[in-house]
């Protein structure tokens, strides 16, 4: 028996659901910041600053940390929101909010020297940049 294998090797190109993309964006992103804030506890200070109750210049006060708490909770939160709005809805959420986080991105960079972050901040920027696009590109209905 001969097995026709004209197309073997020819990997299929599985075509990815808009919202699987925009939900794996806020996804990587988030790990983005998680690894950016753990390496940032190498550098030398980071431990006696936080031992200190500062967040980087800032004094670590209840009103300081819930507004980090809810800037982190939003992109979390994108993860499952990207897959349940309706795709109007969706498609605005994912914009505003990728303009968003891209102008935080940037203020973040501002006045860093450590490679380490301006790399990280770097694909962050970008991150928030193709959310932005493949909402704005959110294909209409036929």
């Amino acid at each position: 028996m001969k097995i026709n294998n004209k197309n073997a090797g020819i990997l299929e190109n599985v075509k990815i659901n808009l919202k699987v993309k925009l939900s794996a964006l806020w996804v990587t992103l988030m790990l983005c910041y998680i690894y950016a804030d753990i390496l940032s506890l190498y550098k030398p200070g980071a431990v006696e600053s936080i031992i200190a109750g500062k967040m980087g210049p800032f004094p670590a006060t209840q009103t300081a940390l819930l507004l980090a708490s809810i800037m982190m909770i939003i992109p979390a939160a994108m993860v499952f929101l990207s897959l349940l709005l309706k795709p109007k809805v969706n498609r605005w959420a994912n914009i505003v909010l990728g303009v968003v986080y891209a102008v935080i991105g940037i203020g973040n960079l501002i006045g860093e020297t450590w490679v380490y972050y301006l790399a990280f901040g770097i694909i962050e920027i970008v991150l928030t940049v193709l959310i932005v696009f493949y909402a704005w590109k959110w294909p209409s209905q036929e």
